[in-house]
């Protein structure tokens, strides 16, 4: 008997066909409240504070008055620095697509698919400091202990895959961003519905997925390992009904034996062809390329790999993905904190994203899969339109960009900045985080309001007590 037949008999069976139904019970009768527009969703968030400014979010009268004093007429509190000189972005902006989009050069790659793009240029935060930040944009709280948005979205739909998880997290090779798992955590959700981190090029990219190389370690005795570990389990349900801990360890043993095969696949590229791996920016040198200084190759390879593999994931039923560019703080720099020097961060860290992100759009687009994903763009904060030192900027929480793409979402802009790029040019209606998670949970046949579950006599839902639907960027 395999390891699935085996978990599958007995009290395991049992388990996992309690949770499968209720999984099913969750997603059916309860949850879906209109015919949703999409199935599944990327996230890609760029860990360290994107600028704004430096990327999508055009700003003719930095360039008019760059390097003359900054005064937007208000007091203005930064992160770690005074308010210095206005900033000019180092690259050039030009037009792209129909829409006559303006983009910075270090985003190019997005021209291509830039009229299938929702951006959203007046989204503000709560605070400036970096674990808060993408806790907020990651949970919708900025204190842990709350779901992320993909432990919701997975317990809301469950798993299209009997063989893959519904969450699936794959972070910078380099590092874990702040909070490190908190940002993918179930919290008081079901633990099955956490995010399984997968690390692309490494050479154990599932951790504990197959048993350690070992003589002593063989297939009869670890057979024999997993019976004495069902008959523990037995033991221990029996002796604590209605505790869901175990059921969910259960299933993840059950789903980890299935992942054996059907991960491995998935994360095996070789059989893409060239064009594919061309489209995504994949190195000939593939995960070995060179990393030992920031450049444009790496970050291409690095980011475009985890794009493509999330595709490969997404077709076989994983149902929310994270990808992560960018570590916590370190030394050389590998995030997109750029308080010294913003050149010689983003245009390596951009370049790369904009490849993958641009390579996944145009893949899902041509296989006809963009048309029930959604693909949500984000970071904890922008930075300002002000200089720190002569070549950094600081935080700025005050406003930022995000973007959406896929399914129900009509390309243009929705929400701009003031002329400085510093706080919304409407300060009274902002968008928040609220309002993007809920209008992600609106295109996947969610009512926000109504994905809530009691904990601490509190019901807590993604949105807290806040988030409207962006109507007017749906189709």
């Amino acid at each position: 008997m395999d390891r699935r037949n085996f978990l599958l008999s007995g009290f395991a069976g049992i388990a996992l066909g309690e949770l499968l139904r209720q999984d099913q019970a969750i997603a059916t009768d309860q949850v879906l409240h209109h015919p949703p527009k999409v199935k599944r969703v990327v996230q890609l968030f760029m860990a360290g504070a994107a600028s704004h400014v430096d990327m999508f979010d055009y700003k003719p009268l930095l360039e008019k008055q760059n390097g003359q004093p900054w005064d937007p007429g208000e007091s203005v509190e930064l992160f770690q620095s005074s308010p210095g000189a206005c900033f000019a972005s180092p690259w050039k902006f030009k037009p792209y697509g129909q829409s006559g989009k303006m983009l910075s050069e270090i985003v190019a790659p997005l021209g291509n698919v830039v009229d299938d793009i929702a951006f959203v240029h007046n989204v503000v935060g709560k605070t400036g400091v970096h674990s808060q930040g993408t806790l907020l944009q990651t949970t919708g709280f900025q204190l842990p202990g709350f779901p992320s948005a993909g432990a919701w979205v997975s317990y809301a739909l469950g798993s299209e895959s009997d063989n893959l998880p519904s969450f699936v997290v794959l972070p910078d090779h380099r590092g874990l961003a702040s909070n490190g798992a908190k940002n993918w955590a179930n919290s008081f959700l079901s633990a099955e519905h956490q995010g399984t981190v997968i690390r692309p090029g490494s050479s154990d990219p599932i951790a504990n997925l197959h048993a350690p190389t070992s003589d002593f370690i063989t297939r009869e005795n670890d057979r024999a390992g997993l019976a004495a570990l069902a008959q523990l389990n037995q033991q221990h349900a029996s002796e604590r009904i209605g505790d869901d801990r175990l059921m969910a360890r259960v299933r993840s043993y059950q789903l980890a034996a299935a992942m054996q095969l059907s991960a491995s696949d998935a994360l095996d590229v070789s059989s893409e062809p060239q064009s594919i791996k061309d489209l995504y920016g994949l190195s000939p040198d593939g995960p070995g390329v060179d990393d030992s200084t920031i450049n444009v190759r790496a970050e291409q390879e690095f980011f475009g790999r985890k794009c493509l593999i999330a595709r490969r994931l997404l077709e076989r039923g994983v149902r929310f993905i994270q990808i992560w560019s960018g570590n916590d703080n370190g030394f050389p720099r590998r995030n997109w904190d750029s308080h010294e020097d913003v050149q010689r961060d983003h245009e390596p860290l951009s370049l790369g994203m904009a490849t993958g992100a641009a390579g996944l759009i145009a893949d899902l687009k041509q296989r006809g899969m963009l048309d029930d994903t959604l693909i949500l763009w984000t970071t904890e904060f922008g930075r300002m339109p002000c200089s720190q030192g002569s070549k950094g900027r600081d935080h700025n929480p005050f406003v930022f960009t995000n973007w959406m793409c896929g399914g129900g979402i009509k390309g243009g802009t929705f929400g701009e900045s003031d002329q400085w790029g510093y706080k919304p040019l409407d300060r009274s209606r902002p968008t928040t985080v609220y309002d993007i998670h809920a209008t992600m949970l609106h295109l996947l046949g969610i009512d926000h309001t109504r994905l809530s579950v009691r904990h601490n006599s509190i019901d807590r839902r993604l949105t807290d007590v806040h988030g409207h639907v962006i109507h007017e960027m749906l189709v």
